[in-house]
């Protein structure tokens, strides 16, 4: 079931409880029947086996709308975060991809990835292009292309970009370059599309080029190294080498 599915059958689940509730005189009073609706509404996405973060959501979600209904807010802001929200995320309810800036300590990470001569490396979900700024810098000699879909994210890294030569910066969904042509690709997804990625990366990376995964692994296969950032998120680099005709098998 699409997330969003469940999102709204457990908004409407909390809601008929709260009605139930209310008409049965068993809880009388609006906050009591506000905080009802969000305990069954987080309880029946738990339920439907939503992703964790989505409880914290179901819970606050009527209450915030209830206090924000109070605050008097002209509904045109209302409008202006809707729209950012849109520009933003984007596809992230459908994709599962939220929005991960890489920060500086992993940007030097990777660089020591790279060959020491002229390479070419791919950022998919590049985001701003937090990544990819320093590695220009730091490696004039390498091609780099970051790959973004949501525009408002992908507008801010070109207005970022500007003036660094050896970055191509486009606008489009991860999966639509070709992969074949990269020495390193990189991801900081979610685990949700990983096993797609991994799939892509098999059938058109060639051998010994690096799949780099910040964060998440790839379900089934065993990293060829595993890299401590040493950061304060505890970032961790999954890098996987790529096999001659693809050749690695899933555990």
């Amino acid at each position: 079931m699409p997330p969003a599915l469940k999102a709204l059958l457990a908004q409407l689940a909390g809601l008929a409880a709260a009605i139930a509730l209310a008409r049965s005189g068993a809880l009388g009073g609006l906050w009591p029947l506000v905080g009802a609706q969000a305990v069954v509404a987080a309880t029946v996405a738990a339920g439907l086996r939503s992703a964790r973060w989505w409880l914290p959501i179901h819970l606050g979600f009527l209450p915030l709308a209830v206090l924000a209904q109070g605050a008097g807010i002209h509904p045109g802001w209302y409008l202006g975060g809707f729209v950012t929200l849109v520009l933003v995320y984007w596809t992230s309810f459908r994709t599962q991809v939220p929005l991960y800036l890489s920060n500086a300590a992993t940007a030097a990470a990777v660089a020591k990835l790279l060959p020491n001569g002229p390479a070419r490396m791919l950022d998919i979900g590049a985001g701003t292009g937090t990544l990819l700024r320093p590695l220009a810098q730091a490696r004039p000699d390498c091609r780099f292309t970051g790959v973004e879909l949501a525009p408002a994210t992908w507008a801010i890294g070109r207005l970022l970009l500007r003036g660094h030569a050896n970055v191509e910066w486009q606008r489009g969904d991860l999966f639509a370059p070709d992969w074949s042509g990269y020495d390193l690709v990189y991801a900081f997804l979610s685990p949700v599309p990983m096993p797609a990625v991994w799939a892509k990366a098999i059938a058109e990376m060639r051998p010994g080029s690096l799949l780099v995964s910040n964060s998440f692994v790839v379900p089934g296969q065993e990293a060829d190294a595993v890299i401590e950032v040493g950061d304060r998120r505890g970032t961790r680099l999954f890098v996987y080498r790529m096999r001659a005709r693809g050749g690695r098998r899933s555990g």
